[in-house]
């Protein structure tokens, strides 16, 4: 959502940075160029000129100016202050922790979801579940959006996917109110510890919904009382998300559809301007596809430096620790085989679109500028890989040299390919395995030692 932001971002602070010395005329038109960027992306202005302001009064020090690498010291200065319009502090207290959820003193905890009709609720609320369950709690949905036709069966539908109990009731002749009353006091009899309700929404705010969701909120009781903005809405997200904390006293938001090819600068604007902490971010439609929210990891992300933290933290989630130990003896003893190349592509497909976790790789985003457009090509060649080896039997995935012409005219008509296509991974594969083999020698692992030095 932010590459247009970043590459001007990248593009002003290469400039900056190659001078030797900096005079205030330099730091006063980088700043003009980084506001002009700012207002482009969709950022509200009030929180632009906040931002350069406070970055030039830092900026235009006489210990920045005289710097060995001034560039480098602006640089650092705006990642402070976009840290902090983001939510977290230009001091870095708090600034590397996502804000939780906070729980009641007494289970089960509510977290009552609110927000416009089309901005993700329901997703999120079984996509929230699921984060819970990761960490080790169980929780009911209430489907008490008794406006949409189908969203009872859209969350019935999510819950029954992910394993994670749901409450309903029939719509007619019940309201909202009695709807999440009545699943609180089930999720009582459960032993849960959080309850996520599911609340209704319109295309626009008016006093009816809020009348109703105000009902709602004094029925449960909840904990939690978050927003689900999309962040493809421009600055109409920013005002509903102030219409909305004005009424609910919101506690946290959640900025779905983050993914997205929109401008995304209304995102960054929503923290500063409503003063309630992002909690999560919708990255994608899967159920895993919801990150707990860092100000310094995003600001990190928009100023082209990537997100490291993030990226090892996803690849852990989804690598098995035994596996991992399994794998590396075989590539220490070069015994690596088609079924753990299987293995491998399943878990990166796990963490999500090729194009996202390279994003996460420091300088990824100027590099890729100089690279042929892929257009997706990476995930649709993951997924063609994969069907290939899939079509090939246990023995052959174990012993490729097994697979004669024959074989692989079948696997190719098993997997909707062509022989050269087979032909080609195979080759792909035999090239890992002589790598492998000669990283295994004691040269080999000298030569790889002085090249990473």
């Amino acid at each position: 959502m932010f590459d247009a932001l970043t590459d001007k971002l990248t593009a002003i602070f290469q400039r900056l940075g190659s001078r030797g010395r900096l005079t205030e005329q330099d730091v006063d038109s980088a700043l003009r160029e980084v506001r002009m960027a700012l207002l482009e992306a969709d950022v509200n202005f009030r929180v632009a000129r906040d931002l350069i302001a406070k970055v030039k009064e830092c900026a235009l020090g006489e210990q920045v100016l005289q710097s060995l690498s001034p560039g480098q010291q602006v640089v650092k200065i705006v990642y402070e202050e976009l840290t902090a319009v983001l939510g977290g502090s230009s001091e870095g207290v708090g600034a590397t922790h996502a804000s939780p959820l906070r729980p009641s003193p007494r289970a089960p905890s509510v977290c009552l979801m609110v927000g416009l009709q089309g901005s993700g609720k329901t997703t999120t609320a079984a996509k929230l579940a699921l984060q819970l369950r990761k960490q080790g709690h169980r929780s009911l949905l209430v489907a008490a959006d008794l406006r949409r036709p189908a969203a009872i069966q859209q969350l019935q539908s999510l819950g029954k996917q992910l394993d994670i109990p749901v409450y309903a009731e029939a719509p007619e002749g019940n309201s909202a109110v009695t709807v999440a009353r009545n699943g609180v006091e089930y999720a009582r009899t459960l032993g849960v510890t959080w309850v996520i309700v599911d609340t209704g929404g319109r295309l626009h705010i008016d006093d009816e919904l809020m009348a109703e969701l105000e009902q709602v909120k004094a029925a449960t009781e909840p904990a939690e009382t978050i927003l689900v903005v999309d962040a493809m809405t421009g600055q109409d997200a920013v005002r509903a998300a102030q219409d909305f904390h004005a009424r609910m006293s919101l506690t946290g938001l959640v900025l779905s559809k983050l993914d997205g090819d929109a401008r995304g600068g209304a995102a960054l604007s929503i923290a500063s301007v409503t003063g309630v902490p992002v909690k999560f971010i919708g990255m994608g439609e899967r159920a895993e596809a919801l990150e707990p929210f860092y100000p310094d990891r995003m600001a990190s992300r928009i100023l082209g430096m990537g997100d490291v933290k993030s990226l090892v933290e996803l690849a852990q989630q989804e690598t098995d620790a035994k596996q991992a130990k399994v794998l590396e003896k075989k590539l220490r003893t070069a015994t690596f085989n088609l079924e753990d190349m299987l293995q491998q592509l399943q878990q990166v497909k796990k963490m999500g679109p090729i194009s996202q976790i390279m994003g996460m790789l420091p300088g990824f985003s100027a590099l890729s500028k100089r690279m042929p457009k892929s257009n997706g090509d990476e995930d649709r060649q993951l997924r063609r890989t994969e069907a290939i080896i899939l079509a090939m039997t246990p023995q052959e995935r174990r012993n490729p040299d097994l697979l004669n012409g024959s074989r692989r005219r079948r696997v190719a008509l098993g997997s909707g390919v062509t022989p050269s296509d087979v032909n080609q991974l195979l080759g792909q594969f035999r090239q890992t395995q002589k790598l492998m083999k000669q990283l295994s020698t004691p040269q080999g692992r000298k030569t790889l030692t002085r090249m990473m030095r």
